[in-house]
């Protein structure tokens, strides 16, 4: 059980590397339209939004309930940190930043911010996988 966090932080970090940086590259390379593409794109995104959602509570539930027999009460704050910005940016890719893309409303700015919030999230997820995989950490 010690190591589910692990497991779990590369689900959300593999997660969001095969979707943001092979797939909707993907969509957008052989779909006949970008409009095509964008559509299924926006779909993968909010299906990649719930599974970080789901891998972060994963996380913060496992590391509660784990943190005294396997981490250092200071990764465990670090971690829950940085797992906790990586779900806002996911919620706030959803609900802010999706909805003004879908409306079209001053689509650079928005399609633009929308993917550094992604990168940062992936960020976060990355460096989730490098605490939880420190040497010190691992059993």
């Amino acid at each position: 059980m010690a190591r589910l966090p692990v497991w779990i932080a590369a689900l959300w970090w593999g997660s969001l590397t095969t979707i943001g940086f092979l797939v909707v590259p993907l969509l957008f390379m052989y779909l006949p339209t970008p409009a095509l593409a964008g559509g299924m794109a926006g779909k993968l995104f909010a299906a990649q939004t719930w599974v970080s959602v789901l891998c972060g509570a994963g996380l913060l539930l496992q590391m509660t309930l784990t943190q005294s027999r396997s981490m250092a009460v200071a990764v465990t704050r670090a971690v829950a940190v940085i797992v906790l910005i990586g779900m806002v940016l996911a919620l706030l890719s959803e609900w802010v930043v999706a909805p003004q893309i879908v409306a079209r409303e001053n689509l650079r700015f928005w399609h633009s911010l929308g993917s550094v919030m992604y990168v940062l999230q992936w960020l976060c997820a990355t460096a989730t996988c490098w605490k939880l995989m420190s040497p010190r950490q691992m059993v």
